[in-house]
Parts: structure tokens; sequence; C-alpha cells
């Protein structure tokens, strides 16, 4: 018998996660009460199923993924772990966050204390197009074995560990490299172009770093469309550093950088209506608040 898998909430990435496990079997549902039609018509595209309300999601569903911004994982999981104490639901509920393990101890606590079981995971790469996607999901806790039953419904999860918050610490390390350098080349190439030092930056990085000049050619211009997104993450990676006994400025920082760009002219971009024919010089003359920019 296929899964029924609910979606909490199906945005950019929880609805690309929903159409692959619908296109390799399995029925994928949400609750769509008070969305926007933004995320019903993105619902209608990958072909999940509205069941109204989160009562009836937790009834359906043998599993919940829960795929939002950071800053809304812990009240998500306090309504559906309200939904799971009224319904007395027999589900897991999978938190993929970019989180720190200590949010995920606490989101599982929340769900455990309704009757829920709980998994800790995380979302490596980007929303996956089919099975063969690069997009992996790392999973730990004691009922992780539950959330890799999906792996026969196109999604690629590891299991990494039996302790919850050790997914969720492999996510923030590996973004904290990946969209910590992000943050790293914005602040490096608009100082340089406040500075009247662009020019010169980029023949030196020509030069010497034409490896790092092609990354931020390739990223930069991409990153005002998933900034505000991005700005709780880099919190979430403070977090988990804080928690591990290091500093938290760093990324931090990083948090006020993805913070300055979502406020830029250039923040109202989507990755459905990003100018894709932006250069980096262009980008950065934005961010460097240059008139016409």
């Amino acid at each position: 018998m296929a899964h029924t898998v609910g979606i909490m909430s199906p945005g950019d990435m929880g609805h690309a996660v929903g159409r692959v496990l619908r296109e390799n079997g399995a029925t994928v549902v949400a609750a769509l009460a008070g969305r926007s039609d933004g995320t019903r018509d993105l619902c209608n595209a990958a072909g999940i199923e509205d069941v109204g309300n989160v009562d009836v999601l937790v009834e359906r569903c043998e599993v919940v993924l829960s795929i939002l911004v950071p800053a809304e994982a812990e009240a998500a999981a306090a309504v559906v772990g309200d939904a799971i104490g009224r319904t007395r639901a027999d589900v897991t509920y999978v938190d993929c966050n970019a989180i720190s393990p200590g949010t995920s101890k606490r989101i599982a606590a929340t769900i455990e204390a309704a009757g829920g079981r709980f998994v800790d995971a995380g979302i490596i790469g980007g929303p996956p197009r089919d099975r063969d996607s690069g997009t992996r999901f790392p999973a730990s806790g004691p009922n992780a074995t539950r959330f890799e039953a999906l792996t026969d419904y196109g999604l690629k999860v590891r299991v990494i560990g039996d302790d919850v918050g050790q997914a969720s610490g492999l996510k923030m390390c590996y973004a904290a490299l990946t969209k910590g350098t992000s943050a790293l080349l914005i602040q490096l190439l608009t100082g340089a172009r406040r500075l009247g030092l662009y020019d010169a930056l980029v023949e030196e990085l020509e030069n010497s770093q034409s490896q790092r000049l092609r990354q931020a050619e390739r990223s930069v211009p991409g990153v005002p469309a998933k900034a505000h997104r991005w700005v709780g993450e880099m919190e979430e990676i403070a977090k988990t550093f804080a928690e591990a006994g290091l500093t938290p400025k760093t990324y931090e920082g990083a948090a006020e950088i993805f913070a300055m760009v979502a406020a830029s002219s250039l923040g109202v971009e989507r990755p459905e209506t990003r100018d894709s024919g932006r250069t980096l010089e262009e980008t950065i003359r934005v961010f460097a608040g240059e008139a016409g920019g």
C-alpha cells in the first residue's frame, strides 16, 4: 500500500518534493486553508491534494514533512502537535528545515509530547526535479527509518545517526560553507565597489582566484530571490555554532548581509521571477546603492 505523505508547506521546495513523491507512487496532500493563491497554484501543478485543515492532514498521513522557512518551523510543529493531540493520529513528523540541533530537539519534544513520532532531517541541494536529482535528505533519530522508507518514492534519504540533532547539525555545517560563502562574496565585492576598487579586485581575482570569480558570477546574481529565506538560516547556523562552543558572530554577520540583500530593490525577486540575465557587476551595483544600479 502506497504511503500518504503530507507537506507543510508546499512552497518552492515543498511542492517540488511533493511532486517527486507523487510521481513515484505516493499520495501527497497538504492543508491549504488560509494559504495564498501562489501556493495553491504550486500544489495544483505538482498534483498535491488539498485536504483543507491540519487535523485531516495528520489523520490521512503516515508521514508529514515540514519544509518551511526556519523562522516558521517551531510554530508549524506546534500546530501539528495540537492536531495530533486532538485526533490521536499515528503519524511521523519529519522536520526538514534549516534549523539548529537545539531547535530540532525542542520541536521533537513538542511532537512527542502530543503523541507523534519525530525525525530530524535536512535538505541538501535545490528543489528536486525527479528521482535522479542530486537533492539529499540526511536524517537522524530513533524513528529515522520511517522517513528512509520514502526512498521507495524517489527521495534520497540517508540515515546518519540515532540522535535527534545530528541531521540538522550536518545541514547547518554544510550551509555554513555554501550559503556562507555567498555572503562573504557579496560583502567583499560590495565593499570593493563602495571603495572604488571593484575593477581592480575583479582583475586580481581573474589572475589569482579565477574559480572564485566564476563561482561569484554563477551564484551571486541569484541570491536576491532567496535572501529573505536565508536570513533565518544564517541565524540558525549562528545558534548551531554557539551550541558547539564557537562564536556565533560570523553567521550573525552573514544574516545581516542577506537582510541587506533582501531589503535592496532586487529583494522582491523570487526564483520564478528573477532576472537570469543580470550580471555579477550589475547585481553588486545595486547592493552598493548606486543610482541606476
